[in-house]
């Protein structure tokens, strides 16, 4: 066994036991059926899970940050709400048909599915963002089922173990998937320049990403999603999967396509985007993330300038 951190993540002893400790929850609950898997999921990880890791803390600490006025009540609520959605998109991911068999009727809503379809018939690239929202690889699944040619870009875990049945999992919703970084992203542009589409995922903290805002407050993002799409002239489309009241349903909405701008220009709009659909559902966000980090702001800034 190898230790260290490789191009696939960390390889250590620690990370071999967490592996195992996860592989273990992941394998009891596929053995229970999918309507009950689910929300056994999202039980085991808001009511076990999450206080122990620290997740539950995270969700208070980043509500404090951006919704200060959030009465109480509903901050204790999304406390435990939002790592059982957590959990339950994980083991959807795990699910494999069980996922995306609920796709192969759901209709795709929204003002941008006109637009994907045109775009698709003319061979015109197109790249999907969306966020850690709902289930993030719901819109995948659903577009697939659909007869559209998607990939996705992912970040590959820090752990290596997981990391390798992690991509396992994705790529039975759907292949290809490419992974973060030179090699994958070359291989997702020439899947793009094919006239295919491309999912990206726009939440995540990036150290030298651009000064933008998300919630009112500084949140420093990737513009490459936008650089890509102004270089390929690709059409760019906010697509989420908004998870229903039954808890295992969604509704996959594509909104009007982002006009061509500047890249930070297109990137604000698509997180303003996000942030709209947020505020009505805002159990299903991951609050978990730490999307804002104020405290190196100044350090940051210094650094990057941007």
């Amino acid at each position: 066994m190898a230790l260290g951190k490789t191009a696939a993540g960390r390889r250590g002893w620690r990370d071999y036991a967490i592996n195992l400790a996860i592989r273990a929850l992941i394998g009891t609950a596929m053995l229970v059926p999918y309507r009950f898997r689910v929300p056994m999921a999202g039980w085991i990880v808001s009511r076990l899970v999450a206080p122990l890791a620290g997740y539950s803390a995270r969700v208070k600490e980043n509500l404090a940050y951006t919704c200060p006025d959030l009465p109480e009540t509903e901050v204790k609520r999304l406390m435990r709400a939002v790592p059982d959605n957590a959990g339950r998109t994980l083991i959807e991911i795990y699910s494999g048909a069980g996922f995306t068999k609920r796709f192969a009727n759901a209709p795709l809503t929204g003002p941008g599915v006109a637009a994907l379809e045109e775009a698709h018939a003319q061979k015109r690239p197109v790249i999907l963002v969306t966020g850690h929202f709902g289930n993030y690889d719901a819109p995948r699944a659903a577009l697939i089922a659909k007869g559209f040619n998607v990939g996705a870009l992912y970040r590959e875990m820090n752990n290596g173990y997981f990391n390798d049945h992690y991509v396992a999992a994705i790529s039975k919703i759907g292949t290809p998937v490419f992974p973060r970084g030179r090699r994958g992203l070359s291989a997702l542009l020439k899947f793009l320049r094919a006239g295919n589409m491309g999912g990206f995922l726009i939440d995540q903290y990036m150290r030298d990403g651009a000064s933008l805002t998300f919630f009112g407050k500084p949140a420093p993002t990737a513009l490459s999603a936008a650089e890509l799409a102004l270089k390929y002239d690709a059409l760019v489309v906010p697509t989420y999967g908004i998870r229903q009241a039954n808890g295992l349903d969604f509704e996959v909405i594509c909104e009007a396509p982002i006009p061509h701008s500047t890249p930070a220009e297109m990137t604000q709009a698509l997180n303003d985007s996000l942030e709209a659909l947020v505020r009505q559902n805002m159990d299903q966000w991951f609050w978990i993330h730490r999307r804002w980090k104020p405290e190196q702001e100044e350090w940051r800034q210094s650094l990057f300038g941007r």
